[in-house]
């Protein structure tokens, strides 16, 4: 959410920022609604002043007939006041359902574009392999290995369903214990998060409404997140940090849930795109600084950059174009790691930046140098989804004999093993 005062004032920039962002959303209508709600708040208050000064009036008085009289006047001031409330309810509605949709304003270095087909490569990482004998999917992989089950993860939890297996769940537990090992050496606060949450708290963070199609909602009304943030960025909501424990910086782990609205016929076997999964999720909570906020971007992107190296993984690194940046988001990079079978880098790790766009519909403060009261700048980004994350450590590890290597930082977690299939 946007400060109404800077949309009054900035106009042009707003009405810009949702265009870059290919947003429909009319700036004059908000500004009109504002300039309706002020009004009637205005008159509200000028109306319950008056009804103060005949209040004491009426207690004052001896005078029976000046007393009738003033009564009289109270009724009609009451009568008055309800129907301006009313319309200020009324109005109040359109206005907070205008505020919530105000798209924030893209970063300068966004560049131009409809859809993730004009995202624009950063840089790329890794060579990508070349193998002497036709590459298998994650899927054949796994299967061969007695790893995944997909047919009985069909029959149990439905359509994307799965079953992970013996060394395919070990390795899942060696990556995770390596991301919480390497985490936590750079300060990193560890939480394990909720995923059953309220909607107060996807309203916060920018998840819905526009995103809510895409969400499980439960039948008392809660909804299943879609990614530890959610539940990390509420963990302060309605509270004032102290300016001395900036930047908060967090690891959050969580189960995921996602209906993948929309995406219907896309990866629709194996690993890549499924409705259950988990995530560890990089939350940082820094000063409302815009160099600070580019800081820490910057760290972490540079974060998830290094642990995808140091599992060896090609990867490139894209940076976002307006049309696909979401609501909240000021700037994002998307890391893509390399998929030998289908000979192309899937998105495994995203990067953002929101400002107070997030901490202002939560309520999330510090209190400045001066004793200003400002709402900190917030950030986040994947460290590890999983098992997406497994399906380029899979294939890209294979050999020619159907056995799969073993990325060497994951070793010590896995007892020493260098290889599952030999």
């Amino acid at each position: 959410m946007l400060d109404i005062k800077f949309i009054r004032e900035n106009k042009d920039i707003v009405k810009d920022g949702a265009r870059k962002k290919h947003i429909d959303f009319d700036v004059e209508r908000l500004v009109a609604v504002d300039t309706e709600r002020r009004e009637l708040i205005t008159s509200l208050e000028s109306k319950k002043a008056e009804q103060n000064k005949v209040s004491q009036e009426i207690t004052s008085t001896s005078d029976q007939a000046h007393r009738a009289s003033l009564i009289e006047n109270m009724r009609v001031l009451k009568e008055s006041m309800k129907s301006i409330e009313e319309k200020l309810q009324e109005v109040m509605q359109e206005w907070q359902k205008l505020m919530v949709a105000v798209p924030n304003i893209p970063d300068m270095s966004v560049p131009e574009g409809a859809t993730d087909a004009e995202n624009v490569e950063i840089k790329t990482w890794g060579e990508i392999p070349k193998f002497d004998f036709t590459p298998k999917s994650h899927i054949d992989l796994m299967l061969q290995h007695d790893m995944l089950d997909l047919e009985r993860g069909t029959k149990v939890a439905g359509f994307r369903g799965y079953f992970l297996k013996n060394a395919a769940v070990q390795l899942h537990f060696a990556l995770w214990q390596y991301i919480v090992e390497t985490f936590t050496k750079q300060g990193y606060e560890l939480m394990m998060v909720p995923s059953l949450v309220k909607r107060e708290t996807l309203m916060g963070t920018g998840y819905i409404p526009q995103g809510e199609d895409d969400l499980y909602k439960t039948q008392d009304n809660d909804y299943l997140a879609g990614t530890g943030e959610v539940a990390t960025m509420s963990y302060y909501s309605d509270e004032i940090i102290d300016a001395k424990d900036l930047p908060k910086k967090i690891l959050a782990f969580s189960p995921c849930f996602r209906r993948e609205a929309g995406s219907h016929g896309k990866d629709t076997r194996g690993l890549i795109r499924v409705h259950e999964f988990y995530k560890w999720e990089q939350v940082i909570l820094c000063e409302a600084n815009h160099e600070q906020s580019v800081q820490f971007h910057e760290e972490v992107t540079a974060n998830s950059e290094k642990l995808v190296q140091a599992l060896g993984i090609p990867y490139h690194l894209v940076l976002i174009c307006g049309g696909d940046l979401g609501l909240g988001q000021v700037k994002k990079y998307d890391i893509e790691c390399w998929v030998p079978a289908e000979n192309t880098y899937r998105e495994t790790h995203s990067a953002s930046y929101f400002h107070d766009f997030q901490t202002r519909r939560l309520n999330i403060r510090y209190r400045d140098a001066d004793g200003t009261l400002r709402f900190v700048h917030s950030l986040n980004n994947t460290a590890a989804a999983t098992p997406r994350l497994l399906v380029s450590i899979i294939e890209n590890y294979q050999q020619a004999d159907g056995s799969i290597k073993i990325p060497e930082v994951l070793r010590p977690y896995m007892g020493g093993r260098e290889y599952i299939g030999k």
